[in-house]
């Protein structure tokens, strides 16, 4: 894991020469994964929820109750797992690796921060698509760009954070 995490670091490493004045290493490297992350989410999000959700409610069984999803919530739900882990490899091993934290303090509070912006895309996806009649994908987009900022401060002051001075 960590030789394919070097190979991706320089891979963006190279591209990061016309960026230098611009913005530090690790923030260009946090940009571009995040920008895979994002896209990856985006990309699972339409599929699950046109191709496997089907626009469907689903409903599903827990502690014997029955629940039921509306659409967009499930296609989240299915999605959220599999960008939490893709999200927390990038930034541990490709963008913040100075920090001296032990890794599963790092995945936890990684998944604090992910906490947070999933209630941040819970809510906002409620609202917009409940209340403001907003498409789902669109609206999806829309609450993308409030939680990039989220995380990438949380992600860099709290979860990745060095405890060593430098």
């Amino acid at each position: 894991m960590q030789t394919l995490a070097s190979y991706i670091r320089k891979i963006i490493d190279f591209f990061y020469g016309p960026f230098s004045r611009l913005c530090s290493e690790e923030f260009f490297r946090y940009g571009v994964c995040g920008t895979f992350n994002m896209v990856l989410d985006w990309v699972l999000y339409f599929i699950m929820y046109n191709f496997v959700v089907g626009h469907e409610l689903v409903y599903f069984t827990l502690f014997n109750r029955e629940w039921c999803l509306t659409p967009h919530i499930a296609a989240l739900c299915i999605v959220f797992p599999i960008t939490l882990f893709t999200g927390f490899w990038l930034n541990k091993y490709v963008t913040f690796t100075q920090s001296d934290l032990h890794g599963v303090r790092q995945f936890v509070r990684y998944v604090t921060i992910v906490a947070v912006n999933l209630a941040i895309n819970y809510f906002g996806l409620k609202f917009l698509v409940e209340t403001c009649g907003v498409y789902p994908t669109p609206s999806k987009m829309i609450i993308t760009v409030i939680t990039v900022a989220v995380s990438y401060f949380g992600q860099k002051y709290y979860s990745f954070r060095s405890t060593i001075k430098r």
